[in-house]
């Protein structure tokens, strides 16, 4: 092959010994060239830059080598070398994509039935399969389910989906799976020893997650380092090439949102900007570190697919340990709205700003703060039920720094049963089961004084609810409603809780809400706004409803409706027209009965 090829072409594996990974397609080959049990016909499914051309090479050499068939072709003789650069006659690549009409696949026909020249066998690479069309898969499919001797075909796709049901029952399927980050750095650095190209670990760490998951792409990257700065290669020019952002604009941005701090955030928007680096591909870098940041929180440890360098490995363990989870995981759900609002056209920057500032600054999304009540109140009926075992020892640093606390740091938080009582914490005996009637002679029974009145509702985390928090909760109790019922849950838009005592919650409407108000005290209704409301809080309440005034409500912090509530006949319309239904209006009364002065 000529020294003006590509790196990834002169480096491609020429034998089964040379391929990294897919040892279960090597195996099955392997042994169907040992036995001669060759198929005719193989489909290779896998991402792009997974090896499955080269696969398909490589199966070809076996076959047509001057001493085979073999699973060791020597790849010097005559067919070897011209499969290698590509000019043997009877290993014929093409094109789905260009190549994808009746007529060529009619050519193809008329060649296959032609025997082999030099070689013992025909091999057909057939390259993005899935291009064909539904009429070109039909004209070949007697050719593909009987063909010539010796003639072997070779299906390769990225999308099986497309390959029709009955192309894929007559092929012996293959799924190349994606390699490891440690596979393509073991590549490069065999590939860069070969070419005498002096590259830093850090270097080749950066360049094997950046291919994502493809070989080609690692190669033709290095080449690309190459003739950007010659065969010396830093980390630095890995960075500048690529264009991924500089370590501590991640850090700097990930450490504003454990922070809170939505300013420093906006510096760090800010930072990147004024260093050059696109805003889009920062998005893509900042998803990238934050599922890192979740997988190291998850594990407990920094994994060898995610080590680059000591100090980085360091930083992200540190990190790891100062974000909570949840906010990992709303970072990860901002950046992806991000990403699909870019797709739609908006400016990147300010959809980077925007998840950033919302980020670190959760409280300026409603959906986000019911979210993290539900996740509140989740953890809390987990962690308050039972009481767990000490935990083992931390068997890493990171462990440590992300372990929770011990059991006897904080009092066992208690959440409510089913019945809405709170279980006793460990070490108070239960009290006695309620006794029967009094016997005869027996003393009665002792007043319950007044600390063993019942409790207030209890949150998830085993405070008291009061009339405050369950207003700054009720947007998560909205949101939680509007799952189930979007209508109730609008309704409940204009309302506010006004009182919260011996576990009735109050909500007002406005006076010119009567017909809103009666929606809501349906019993449906009451009973979704309840089992809303248990949820968020973890506290069993029962709702009742009043009509105010709007001053009253203005101090309730009723923040008032820039439209006019809708009048019973307005919403009857809006039901009907939303719901396609029809009103039931009672029938006259058929045969009304004459007053008896009447009659007489």
């Amino acid at each position: 092959m000529s020294e003006a090829a590509s790196l990834y072409r002169r480096h491609r594996p020429r034998t089964f010994a040379q391929v990294v990974g897919q040892e279960h397609v090597v195996r099955t080959l392997r042994n169907a060239v040992d036995q001669g049990k060759v198929h005719h016909a193989y489909l290779f499914v896998g991402s792009r830059g997974t090896g499955k051309t080269s696969m398909a090479k490589i199966l070809a050499a076996c076959l047509n080598c001057e001493h085979g068939p073999t699973t060791e072709p020597d790849g010097t003789c005559p067919s070897c070398t011209a499969i290698a650069t590509a000019t043997s006659l009877d290993v014929i690549e093409m094109d789905a994509a260009s190549n994808n009409s009746v007529d060529d696949i009619r050519d193809l026909r008329e060649r296959v039935a032609f025997a082999p020249v030099s070689g013992r066998s025909k091999v057909y690479i057939l390259d993005e399969a899935h291009m064909l069309s539904p009429q070109a898969w039909n004209a070949f499919l007697k050719t593909l389910e009987e063909p010539p001797p010796d003639t072997v075909f070779v299906l390769a796709t990225t999308e099986a989906a497309k390959v029709l049901p009955t192309v894929v029952d007559r092929c012996h399927r293959f799924d190349f799976t994606r390699p490891t980050v440690d596979q393509i750095a073991s590549v490069l650095r065999r590939v860069a020893q070969e070419e005498q190209i002096a590259i830093d670990p850090e270097a080749i760490a950066l360049l094997a997650r950046h291919a994502t998951g493809s070989f080609r792409d690692a190669l033709g990257t290095l080449e690309q380092l190459v003739t950007y700065t010659g065969s010396t290669i830093s980390t630095d020019d890995v960075l500048a090439v690529l264009g991924v952002a500089d370590a501590d604009l991640l850090f700097g941005a990930l450490d504003a949102v454990a922070a809170r701090d939505a300013r420093a955030a906006l510096h760090a928007a800010a930072a990147l900007i004024r260093s050059g680096r696109d805003a889009g591909a920062f998005l893509r870098d900042l998803e990238a570190h934050a599922r890192d940041l979740m997988i190291v929180q998850t594990l407990g440890e920094v994994p060898l697919e995610l080590a680059l360098t000591p100090e980085r490995d360091r930083r992200l363990a540190e990190q790891a340990g100062r974000l909570a989870r949840g906010d990992t995981v709303r970072v990860l759900d901002l950046l992806a709205r991000a990403w699909h609002a870019v797709a739609d056209g908006a400016d990147a920057r300010t959809r980077l700003e925007l998840a950033l500032v919302e980020a670190a600054a959760p409280q300026l999304d409603p959906a986000t703060r019911a979210l993290a009540a539900r996740v509140e109140h989740l953890e809390g009926r987990l962690g308050g039920t039972v009481t767990a075992p000490p935990p083992d020892p931390p068997s890493s640093p990171v462990a440590a720094a992300i372990a929770p606390p011990p059991a006897d740091a904080s009092p066992l938080r208690s959440v409510p049963d089913v019945n809405g009582d709170a279980p006793a914490p460990a070490g108070v005996p239960e009290p006695a089961a309620h006794p029967g009637p009094p016997s005869a002679g027996s003393a009665p029974p002792p007043v319950e004084s007044p600390s063993e009145q019942p409790r207030p509702p209890q949150r998830a985390d085993g405070a008291a609810l009061d009339l405050p928090a369950l207003r700054e909760a009720w947007p998560a109790v909205l949101d939680t409603l509007r799952d189930e019922k979007a209508f109730v849950a609008s309704c409940l838009e204009n309302a506010v809780p006004i009182t919260l005592a011996d576990g009735v919650l109050t909500a007002a409407f406005p006076a010119d809400d009567a017909f809103i108000r009666r929606k809501c005290e349906e019993e449906p209704a009451r009973s979704a706004v309840s089992q809303a409301i248990r949820e968020v809080t973890g506290a069993r309440l029962r709702v009742t409803y009043e009509l105010r005034e709007a001053d009253e409500l203005a101090g309730a912090g009723w923040a008032g409706t820039d439209s006019e509530a809708p009048d019973e006949d307005a919403v009857v319309e809006r039901l009907k027209a939303e719901l396609d239904a029809t009103e039931i209006v009672p029938d006259a009364d058929p045969d009304p009965q004459p007053d008896p002065e009447e009659r007489t």
